[in-house]
């Protein structure tokens, strides 16, 4: 089931216009909480930076929104940042858009414009994903089957992880909810009904946006 759409991990980007250098940095965030953690510790290490200019949006229903002008022109940074986020339709990601002034005012609606462009350069470098309910299942599988269910998870995009190698192999499969009993239909397949079934838990994955 689809949760909501965030952005798929840290990304980072820079952009110089007349002089001034923006640098993009965007991160997914949980929580408000998350959030001014990340922008604190991006504000810390550019602290020698003219501005940096924070916003983020949290909540499956986008209920926690902020941003800062951080010095820059009333509306010229902060809210810009924070209609873009709006407008691509993300939740549960904080931007900090790190500024070195060049010398050369922008002017108002320059200003506005470049902080939307690095802050847009700065989603595409983090990549976004749809968050959704995800099935966490865990087979054990003789060895002869491992390169078909891998190969298998590669094509159909579930995803493989946490393998452990002993006298059998034992592997974590995720897929959305809604293509669980399509997942396990494949495996038995795969494996002629012999891998056994471990475990199956639901849990938030993330599955980027191609």
């Amino acid at each position: 089931m689809f949760l909501y759409r965030s952005v798929y991990e840290y990304g980072e980007a820079e952009y110089i216009i007349e002089r001034s250098r923006f640098i993009a940095h965007v991160s997914p965030a949980e929580t408000p909480e998350e959030a001014r953690l990340f922008i604190s510790g991006i504000k810390e290490q550019y602290k020698d930076a003219t501005h940096n200019v924070p916003a983020f949006v949290c909540g499956a229903g986008s209920e926690h929104q902020w941003a800062s002008d951080d010095g820059e022109p009333q509306g010229t940074s902060g809210m810009p940042v924070l209609k873009l986020i709006t407008a691509e339709e993300l939740t549960n990601v904080a931007i900090v858009i790190t500024r070195y002034f060049g010398g050369i005012k922008l002017g108002t609606g320059g200003l506005a414009r470049a902080y939307t462009h690095a802050a847009k350069l700065g989603i595409e470098a983090a990549g976004k994903c749809d968050v959704m309910e995800s099935s966490q299942i865990k087979y054990s599988f003789d060895y002869t089957y491992l390169s078909k269910i891998t190969n298998f998870a590669a094509e159909k995009g579930f995803g493989l992880g946490d393998i452990e190698y002993t006298d059998s192999v034992s592997a974590v499969l995720s897929c959305p909810t809604e293509t669980t009993e399509r997942l396990k239909s494949a495996v038995s397949d795969i494996t002629s009904g012999r891998a056994a079934l471990i475990s199956e838990t639901v849990t938030k994955g993330r599955y980027p946006i191609k």
